[in-house]
């Protein structure tokens, strides 16, 4: 159970992580340094500090090859806030490509959970 919330609060701060590249793609369609391109900026830079001190706490609790093989679900994220923020059409391709992802991330967690049981 303590591992489950590890990798529950690992996706929510992957999530959190993907919505600096919202502001990032929200701030290049702003004038530079108006005050809507720095509020963006400022939110990116709060987001990839909160992120910073979320990451230094997931890996002192699951091992670091873990930690990296769920980055890859950050990819998800920004399909999802693409769709939902930027109306970016989902294609087969792109929904392959994202099953896969997902695919490897759970074909990772349980090989490691394998490992962890030896």
């Amino acid at each position: 159970m303590k591992r489950a919330k590890i990798y529950l609060f690992l996706h929510l701060l992957l999530a959190l992580y993907s919505i600096s590249s919202v502001l990032s793609k929200l701030a290049a369609g702003e004038p530079f340094l108006s005050p809507s391109f720095c509020l963006c900026y400022l939110g990116i830079i709060a987001l990839l500090g909160i992120y910073a001190i979320g990451w230094q706490q997931i890996i002192k609790r699951i091992p670091l090859t873990s930690a990296y093989a769920n980055k890859a679900a950050s990819v998800v994220w920004g399909f999802i806030w693409g769709i939902l923020f930027f109306q970016e059409q989902m294609t087969i391709g792109k929904l392959a490509g994202l099953l896969m992802i997902v695919a490897g991330i759970v074909l990772y967690a349980y090989a490691d959970q394998e490992g962890a049981d030896e």
